[in-house]
């Protein structure tokens, strides 16, 4: 048995055959590794085909996305790759892709949104900058309303209908009067039973123009109802129904409701009514808004000369689209409109809610009125 000291030190030599297979192995891996490299230089015609294309094409491709010799790029990697023909610059095919710009996401600051989109999309029912006006035709049109013309102050959660008679109150207090509105086509009226039934005014028409011949006569029951009226004890307003096409035919209407009423104590407005005619056709068809505005402006002017208080008549549409209210703005309006609560936006003074109220005093259906303003006392 052999102790660890015992064993011999072989480090010193190598026997011959061990010596010969080491040689053996170093002259195969020589011979492996000069194979490769000649296969590496010297690549095959087809290879070289294939090479060349691949390389041109690739090249081609990145120079038309980029215009720049691509080789640049990588300066320090061209000789990385040997026995090849393709650099790393010929390997940077990205380029051949168009380049893709990412899309913004929404932004969340309300402030950002598209002002006008905005506009566009409003509601005009319910922006509050609109009013629907019933053409007489009968299609509606939402029209702005002009932030220069004067508006009302009504609260009109303080009217009260009581037995068809339309009144307004004001810190409990009544502040409204009531009103009719009378022509031929009423027939006989009782003014007395009227005043009884609550009435405070009437407004009685003068005379009207043919709105065909253009001819003016008179109300065959004026001269009888303003005597009977004013024995009453009732408030007198009257008004003319107009289809002057001139402003010369204006002051001819207005001189002649002056001329009729001169005998006659009138404590309510002189009114000028002007208007289109159900299911025919008027002489004022063919004058223009402008025109219709001046004529307006004519008869009332020459009414207020004369001292009296002129007063404008007229449904919404006429009022908002027939005339032009910024050169009447001066002049108070009677607006007719028979709803239970009136939505034109402008400045009024009497309001014409119903033509089908039975009251006592008046045979038929009565136009009933009311005016925010005692005129008796202006």
């Amino acid at each position: 048995m052999r102790l660890p000291d015992d064993y011999e030190d072989h480090g010193g030599g190598l026997t011959p055959t061990v010596i010969s297979a080491i040689v053996a192995v170093t002259i195969f891996v020589a011979v492996i590794l000069t194979v490769v490299l000649i296969m590496n230089r010297q690549p095959t015609s087809h290879q070289q085909n294939n090479t060349a294309a691949q390389t041109e094409n690739v090249q081609q491709a990145g120079n038309n996305q980029t215009g720049n010799n691509q080789t640049d790029k990588y300066p320090d990697t061209q000789d990385l790759i040997t026995g090849s023909t393709l650099t790393p610059s010929d390997l940077d095919f990205w380029d051949m892709y168009p380049e893709t710009t990412a899309t913004p996401l929404p932004s969340a600051d309300p402030s950002q949104k598209d002002n006008k989109k905005e506009t566009a999309e409003a509601d005009p029912s319910t922006d509050g900058k609109h009013t629907l006006v019933t053409n007489r035709d009968g299609k509606e049109e939402w029209v702005l309303i002009s932030p220069y013309l004067p508006k009302h102050e009504y609260d009109f959660t303080k009217l009260v209908c009581q037995s068809d008679l339309m009144k307004y109150y004001q810190d409990g207090k009544l502040t409204s009067y009531v009103g009719v509105d009378i022509s031929k086509y009423q027939d006989y009226v009782d003014f007395l039973k009227l005043k009884k039934a609550g009435v405070d005014f009437v407004m009685l028409r003068v005379g009207a123009r043919g709105y065909g011949s253009g001819q003016i006569v008179l109300d065959d029951y004026f001269v009888d109802n303003i005597k009977r009226a004013t024995d009453a004890g009732l408030q007198i307003g009257v008004y003319f129904t107009s289809q002057a096409i001139t402003e010369e035919e204006a002051v001819e209407e207005s001189n002649i409701v002056l001329e009729n009423i001169k005998d006659y104590k009138i404590t309510y407005p002189v009114a000028f009514d002007m208007s289109f005619v159900d299911n025919d056709t008027t002489r004022i068809e063919t004058v223009s808004r402008a025109d219709k505005t001046k004529i307006t402006k004519a008869f009332l002017d020459t009414i207020e000369a004369a001292g009296y208080k002129p007063l404008l008549y007229g449904d919404k549409e006429w009022l908002i689209k027939e005339i032009d209210l910024s050169k009447l703005s001066a002049y108070d309006v009677w607006l007719s409109q028979m709803e239970d609560v009136p939505d034109y936006p402008y400045r009024f003074t009497m309001w014409q809610y119903a033509n089908d109220v039975t009251i006592d005093g008046i045979a038929g259906y009565a136009n009933m009125n009311i005016s925010f303003i005692d005129y008796s006392e202006k």
